[in-house]
């Protein structure tokens, strides 16, 4: 892309502002999964070992009131960077003023220090997320270089990416944000083929745009998980009380009219009468769900037209799970998807989201060609969308 990268700044005893999307699982204050950490340290270490003085931020979780800050803090997360980078990285509880400035004065070459999360910022007055341009401009002058590593909320324009970049001298991508780029843009608008697309996850509303897109682009689209009912339904078919979005039901039909030899449906469903991991299930055809049923996941003649489809595919991408994946008994499928695209010989892209926990969760994370760190800005970047935190980022 012609996009400046990090590689392109001289960063030496300059202070280098750098959003990074550490918004990370936790529970009691304990990171559950730092694989948002673990993918930015290419851009981290780059930075610290040219000699930069490192100043990092982040949001974490949703910050609507004084209460929420108790417990979304991001000194956890600086504790578990210091493990990873095996040096100290200074936390300051503020985002602004005397104390953080005084901090960062302070840091030398090769140093790294972290301050509160941004979304503090946002009680009261959406100053963060409003992109407010005073915060902007201040936390810009905070440094010397911008390097936006946040792929994640790289579709919002907020003062910690847009508002930055629109005041800092110098504007670069960090390299996860370069590579989610050319991933998920080289997969969708320049595939090696036969190019297809596994769409699942609860709901089509969420997957409206993406689907149209890719329909101009794909080779096949396999619709999996909640969103297939919707499917089926317009079809006649009985679909009990699965997940279904009546009010789409229209919009369904003339996408699956205008994509009728691009679309693939399940064959397929495990089904239950209750949505309880332990519930008794039983697989059936397409046709034969009854009215007290639902269906929680994919069956097995489905996989195995999945893997007939893919067999000879050269670049497949997948965004969304293709059942519960949270109960054992009904990750089948996604573990089934997981399974066949480990074993392809292709490009293989998770964008994101619950697909992309669930093939860490399963165990398949160095199986992928790439697994995106954002889950609505890869799907907007699929739909073809422009992401306003990486047109912020200057061109070379």
């Amino acid at each position: 892309m012609a996009k400046k990268i990090v590689r392109d700044v001289q960063v030496k005893d300059k202070t280098v502002l750098m959003r990074v999307d550490f918004n990370v699982p936790m529970q009691d204050g304990v990171i559950t999964d730092d694989n948002r950490i673990v993918q930015a340290l290419p851009t981290i270490q780059d930075v610290l070992k040219r000699g930069g003085k490192l100043v990092l931020f982040s949001h974490l979780g949703r910050v609507k009131s004084e209460a929420d800050k108790a417990g979304l803090s991001l000194a956890p997360v600086a504790a578990k960077l210091t493990e990873h980078l095996g040096q100290d990285v200074t936390f300051v509880p503020h985002t602004r003023g005397p104390e953080l400035e005084a901090a960062i004065a302070k840091l030398k070459a090769g140093e790294a220090l972290m301050f509160e999360n941004t979304r503090f910022e946002d009680v009261p007055g959406k100053k963060e997320s409003g992109n407010d341009a005073e915060l902007g401009k201040y936390w810009a002058s905070l440094g010397d270089v911008f390097v936006n590593d946040a792929f994640g909320t790289a579709h919002r324009s907020h003062a910690s990416n847009v508002g930055i970049a629109t005041y800092a001298d110098e504007v670069a991508a960090g390299y996860l944000l370069e590579k989610e780029i050319k991933f998920i843009g080289e997969a969708v608008d320049d595939p090696k083929r036969p190019f297809v697309a596994i769409l699942g996850g609860a709901k089509v509303s969420s997957k409206i745009g993406v689907i149209s897109s890719l329909l101009e682009k794909a080779d096949k689209i396999l619709i999996v998980g909640g969103m297939s009912y919707n499917f089926l339904k317009v079809q006649g078919y009985e679909i009990g009380t699965s997940l279904c979005e009546d009010d789409l039901l229209d919009l369904t039909k003339q996408i699956l009219e205008q994509g009728k030899d691009k679309i693939v449906l399940p064959k397929d469903i495990r089904v239950t009468k209750e949505f309880s991991n332990d519930a008794p299930s039983r697989i059936a055809s397409f046709d034969d769900i009854q009215p007290d049923e639902m269906g929680l996941d994919i069956g097995p003649k489905t996989l195995v037209q999945a893997k007939e489809i893919l067999k000879d595919a050269k670049t497949v991408v997948w965004n969304g799970p293709a059942g519960v994946f949270e109960f054992p008994n009904f990750a089948v499928g996604t573990n089934g998807i997981c399974e066949i695209l480990a074993d392809l010989d292709a490009i293989t892209v998770i964008g994101g989201g619950d697909s992309a926990a669930a093939a860490i969760q399963l165990g398949f994370a160095d199986k992928f060609t790439h697994i995106s760190t954002g889950g609505g800005a890869s799907l907007e970047y699929l739909e073809g969308k422009v992401l306003p935190g990486v047109a912020a980022v200057d061109e070379l």
